[in-house]
């Protein structure tokens, strides 16, 4: 498993959190209905829900945010529209991308994104063009790791399936989709704060850039990331170190 391709650690550099936090705030209130609603409110008996309970905990977003999106979605209101999609597709230098939705407009969703696509040298696939280079897996990252070892022994132990250290100082913790929380939760009551921990599609393998072509592959990136709809984008991109420490 190749671990992701750090377009979260570009993402991240290149814009502050507080100029966002509206728009991942509305992403995430968007997963954390459609979840209640598909799946029900209990977060015992709804992993997938439970999962973005924690994403929505270290995004910092209010309880009560997070308690109203819930009954929202438990009680059919609001949220009776709401679908999740994904699409697929190539960009520059044939690097392959997975994005996740959810929409309550299909067809203005595939437009936005297919303009993305086409603005920026890319090409929109069909379901499953793309899906096959990616593994669905919990993604728990640390910034800064003064104690590595230590972090990397109690990941181990708990059943990490990967655990990878960045030249950055970042280390990233990944595992099965249903061990994940578990691993995360022990992590933190060994005294390691994740900055942040997710379900991501991981890629098996990466591509490659150089810096012409991983700018062009980030410009595709962030238009995507800047749609209402979209609450994930992932690629098996492997951009340059100039790009990756700016």
């Amino acid at each position: 498993m190749a671990g992701h391709s750090k377009w979260s650690n570009i993402k991240h550099r290149k814009a502050g959190q507080d100029a966002k936090r509206s728009k991942i705030f509305t992403k995430i209130i968007r997963e954390l209905t459609i979840s209640a609603r598909d799946s029900g409110s209990n977060i015992d008996d709804n992993p997938g829900l439970r999962a973005v309970v924690e994403k929505a905990k270290t995004a910092q977003m209010p309880k009560d945010t997070i308690e109203r999106a819930i009954a929202r979605g438990a009680g059919g209101k609001d949220g009776n529209e709401l679908v999740a999609l994904t699409y697929e597709g190539y960009g520059p230098g044939g690097v392959a991308i997975f994005v996740e939705t959810m929409t309550d407009n299909r067809n203005r969703t595939v437009s936005e994104i297919r303009h993305a696509f086409t603005k920026s040298e890319g090409n929109l696939g069909t379901d499953g063009s793309v899906a096959f280079l990616f593994d669905k897996r919990g993604l728990v990252v640390f910034d800064l790791v003064m104690e590595v070892d230590d972090l990397i022994e109690v990941a181990i132990e708990a059943g990490a399936e990967d655990v990878t250290l960045d030249e950055d100082g970042s280390l990233e913790v990944i595992a099965l989709p249903e061990s994940f929380l578990r691993i995360k939760n022990l992590l933190e009551e060994s005294g390691f704060e994740p900055s942040s921990a997710g379900l991501s599609m991981i890629p098996q393998t990466l591509i490659d850039l150089d810096i012409q072509t991983g700018g062009k592959v980030i410009n595709l990136l962030e238009m995507l990331e800047d749609l209402d709809d979209v609450t994930g984008v992932y690629t098996n991109a492997n951009f340059p170190r100039e790009l990756t420490n700016t």
